[in-house]
């Protein structure tokens, strides 16, 4: 149960309803808070629909932010939405082994990708080498995007957990496929 209540757009000023386009128990907590939800929204919008960062590459070093966070609420919805920009069940299933230290298909530039989502999680930071191998492949302005995608996507499966935000049941079906060890 959510430790704030989820606003219904009768709540919320009018100036502020345009928020609650995406029906989810996130915008509706955080929409408590109507001009924090707007700034929290900008940069989550940047990260989706303006960063010129490959999405796929995106969609999976979120995955990987959510599962190794074991945040039911960000994995679901992100497995979700990586496969409306091109994740697949086999990229899953791959960032699923890397994590656990086995082989996978994916190729190196992505294998990077998640071993850098992983350090930041459990280290703060990417560590050196695995900067500069993905520097090889992406540009400054691509670095920088995945570098803050990763921070943003550590501090939203935060903001998720203090808040207990409770995850939508449409969303609880992916975790028949994709369970995350540790959660129910």
């Amino acid at each position: 149960m959510a430790r704030l209540p989820y606003l219904e757009p009768d709540q919320v000023a009018p100036e502020y309803r345009d928020m609650l386009k995406r029906n989810t128990n996130l915008h509706k907590l955080l929409v408590n808070s109507p001009d924090m939800a707007r700034a929290f929204s900008g940069l989550g919008g940047y990260i989706r629909f303006k960063s010129k960062l490959d999405p796929r590459l995106r969609e999976l070093a979120i995955l990987q932010v959510g599962w190794m966070e074991k945040s039911e609420y960000e994995f679901t919805h992100h497995v979700k939405i990586g496969k409306e920009f091109g994740v697949t069940d086999e990229d899953i299933q791959g960032l699923m082994a890397e994590t656990e230290g086995k082989p996978s298909n994916l190729e190196p530039l992505t294998k990077a990708v998640l071993r850098g989502a992983r350090e930041m999680v459990k280290g703060l930071a990417m560590s050196d080498a695995t900067f500069a191998e993905i520097k090889k492949d992406l540009s400054n302005e691509h670095m920088t995007d995945l570098v803050l995608t990763i921070a943003f996507y550590c501090a939203v499966v935060r903001v998720l957990a203090t808040m207990q935000i409770d995850n939508e049941p449409q969303y609880k079906e992916v975790l028949k496929q994709y369970p995350i060890p540790g959660v129910k």
